[in-house]
């Protein structure tokens, strides 16, 4: 996989597509169920060389380059029920609008480790996607979906325990598989990524 230089730039100079994993801060919520959109976001990071460490907009936030494409990647450290608030201050910022926007989040919907993605939609019931939502006022953002499976108790207690060793297993596959999906999306498109992975 090509690695790609980090690159700084003004809002004004080029409007960016801003790339947002949710998750909640704090080590208490470290490796739980909530946080596979922090620890995909991580993935994509990692492979294209963009470091996610400066604190801006209640976030943690980096800047980089996708290929050719001017990216910024989120982390919102609001807690998940408020991430919009988040999203909305950096989209406001570097004036993005909601079809630039790329938000990858747990669902419970899905078995563990499947990777679904969607051009928009509804919350699905997700408190953090159904916050951005409100806060953009618009629906119309990509979404990455992560498959953390069904819960077979209390959905805040599921949600919010860990993954067992098979699941975690499921889940490095997908994130084999993540930086080529955001890739996609950004240079081929919503509709091709999602028959290319979609299907997987």
């Amino acid at each position: 996989m090509r690695i790609y230089p980090l690159a700084r730039f003004s809002p004004k100079r080029e409007q960016p597509y801003l790339i947002v994993g949710l998750g909640n801060p704090g080590k208490k919520y470290l490796d739980t169920r909530h946080n596979a959109g922090f620890e995909m976001l991580d993935v994509v990071a990692s492979a294209y060389n963009i470091k996610v460490s400066k604190i801006k907009f209640r976030s943690l936030i980096g800047e980089g380059l996708i290929c050719d494409k001017r990216v910024v990647l989120a982390k919102p450290q609001t807690f998940m029920n408020l991430s919009g608030e988040s999203v909305g201050a950096i989209a406001s910022y570097y004036k993005i609008p909601p079809q630039k926007i790329i938000v990858i989040f747990d669902d419970i919907s899905l078995d563990t480790g499947r990777m679904r993605i969607r051009a928009k939609g509804s919350s699905g019931g997700h408190n953090g996607v159904e916050n951005i939502i409100y806060h953009l006022k618009s629906d119309d953002f990509a979404r990455v979906k992560i498959g953390i499976g069904k819960p077979s108790n209390e959905t805040v207690d599921y949600v919010l325990g860990k993954f067992s060793k098979n699941e975690v297993a499921a889940l490095i596959e997908t994130a084999k598989k993540i930086p080529d999906a955001i890739k996609a999306i950004l240079t081929e498109g919503i509709d091709a990524a999602m028959n290319i992975f979609n299907s997987k």
